[in-house]
């Protein structure tokens, strides 16, 4: 096969499939990645039945062995990675009193050196051909620490720095990196099934539609390098900032 790629890691039931779903649909073959195989299963599927190509390839993150193989493997299997994104959420909230060690370790692992290594492994293979691109998906804890979320945004602003470095590193190159900042609730069934006042606003377009901010992501793609954007927030029109 030698089918352009698009890497989605993370690619969950909401963003990450509504990513994955939107680059196939433009006639790349979705590399849909999660720590199991079986847990991407409905997605690749889903994506396969509308006519178009997808692959679900089970991989932790957090480990090198396992990414430098995923590159590799999509390189030598099917095609050009031609883009890779970064959907990792790892959000979690505890007083600091009450954030442990591994809570610390485990949520930086997950959002910031996972990030790291997805990051690098995709400049390694879109570096030869001088082209590509990468994005970040951030949060509202990318911009500032709330109360609670220590762990989180700590892991949320080395992101954001990763991509400000790799930017300014690899923009020259040929390849465009860009950092994406989800300001505000999601179409998703946790919000749904925990915040249910929150859910309601749905009906007046109030939380952010998966298949929007994959449609951001396409437009980020597709930029003239002449005008390319390095980072955007999304966030629903009553959203305050």
């Amino acid at each position: 096969m030698t089918d352009p790629a698009a890497i989605i890691i993370g690619a969950g039931d909401a963003t990450g499939g509504a990513i994955a779903r939107r680059f196939a649909r433009e006639g790349l073959t979705s590399i849909c990645t999660r720590r199991t195989e079986e847990a991407v299963v409905p997605l690749v599927d889903d994506i396969r039945v509308s006519g178009r190509k997808a692959i679900g390839i089970g991989c932790d993150a957090r480990d090198e062995d396992q990414m430098v193989a995923l590159f590799d493997r999509v390189e030598q299997e099917v095609g050009p990675v031609e883009v890779m994104v970064f959907n990792i959420g790892a959000n979690v909230r505890f007083p600091i009193t009450e954030t442990t060690a591994r809570v610390y370790r485990k949520v930086w692992e997950m959002a910031a050196f996972a990030g790291f290594l997805a990051g690098r492994e995709a400049t390694r293979v879109m570096l030869p051909r001088g082209a590509g691109t990468i994005i970040f998906t951030g949060a509202t804890a990318s911009m500032r620490g709330a109360a609670g979320f220590s762990a989180f945004a700590g892991a949320k602003f080395a992101l954001r720095a990763l991509a400000q470095s790799l930017a300014r590193e690899l923009g020259p190159k040929g390849i465009h990196v860009a950092h994406a900042v989800i300001d505000g609730a999601i179409d998703t069934a946790f919000i749904r099934d925990n915040f249910p006042d929150r859910y309601a606003l749905k009906d007046h377009d109030g939380i952010l539609n998966p298949e929007a901010i994959a449609d951001a992501y396409w437009m980020l793609h597709t930029q003239e390098r002449s005008a390319w954007t390095h980072e955007l927030d999304l966030r629903p029109w009553m959203e305050s900032f």
